[in-house]
């Protein structure tokens, strides 16, 4: 990139909020982690507000294989009995969000730590009857917390879970959360980072990556069954958030290197961009 063809950008996103949704293989590539973290200071330092949620799928998968328990899902949703419910919060608190954090903060005091129970941020709402099965989609947002922590500055990085008012823990869906947290917050705009070049008529064709679509569009490939697996709650996120004032939703593969920088400060756009 030339310098000369960054200040556009930058001025265009000056003062934003952009919500960053990170999770998938990408998170296990410890280079890609430095250098997305990197990429995300970059834009703290340019006045972008940045909140970042994330999951950690590929770690919970590694920790059921040793318990040998396999790891089953519906509609790109995790299955959670209370088995893996207490290793969902043993992993996302105890190790992946407390690494995100000290790695940032490496740099800089820049980030807090958060997940759905700090302050009441994420109310679950449950999306099954059964008393095994613990997940939930969100109900409400605590926009004042997350508010307050980007007006003094800081980078508030959120793991995917949260607790009812009987203290109930709930495994939610961090596409999910990232979708009506950026409803919530009225974000300039949702990135999801995920492990495929994004949205593809075609899975084993990447030739095939739908570069923009609408919300309209995205109905008649969902019941032509072209959308499938995790890229439903990452679809659903988007519609979620453009529904409620975001300017542009987008899921673009954050297995290359510097892929957000493009999307945000280029005209070359790595992934799928979905907008009403």
């Amino acid at each position: 990139m030339h310098l000369g063809s960054l200040l556009p950008f930058i001025k265009k996103y000056t003062g934003s909020t952009i919500v960053i949704k990170y999770g998938g293989s990408a998170m296990t590539d410890l280079d890609l982690c430095y250098s997305l973290i990197q990429d995300i200071i970059l834009l703290y330092y340019l006045n972008i507000n940045i909140i970042l949620i994330h999951g950690g799928g590929p770690f919970i998968n590694q920790w059921l294989l040793k318990l040998n328990i396999q790891p089953k899902f519906n509609n790109g949703i995790r299955i959670t009995d209370n088995q893996t419910l207490e290793l969902v919060q043993m992993v996302l608190l105890g190790k992946v969000n407390s690494d995100l954090v000290s790695l940032f903060n490496r740099q800089d005091d820049l980030a807090i730590g958060l997940s759905g129970n700090d302050s009441n941020l994420i109310i679950p709402e449950p999306l099954f009857s059964s008393s095994n099965n613990f997940v939930a989609t969100v109900k409400s947002i605590n926009s004042r917390l997350l508010n307050l922590l980007l007006v003094n500055k800081y980078i508030p990085i959120i793991a995917s879970i949260a607790s009812n008012d009987q203290g109930q823990m709930y495994n939610i869906n961090a596409d999910t959360i990232a979708g009506y947290i950026a409803a919530a917050m009225k974000a300039d705009k949702l990135i999801l980072l995920t492990d495929t070049p994004g949205i593809m008529t075609n899975i084993n064709d990447n030739s095939s990556l739908i570069k923009q679509i609408t919300t309209k569009d995205l109905k008649k490939l969902k019941a032509d069954k072209v959308i499938i697996g995790g890229m439903i709650p990452k679809v659903n996120a988007c519609v979620t958030a453009l529904n409620n004032g975001v300017q542009s939703t987008h899921i673009i593969n954050g297995t290359y290197k510097h892929s957000l920088l493009y999307e945000l400060f280029s005209d070359f756009h790595v992934g799928s961009t979905i907008t009403i």
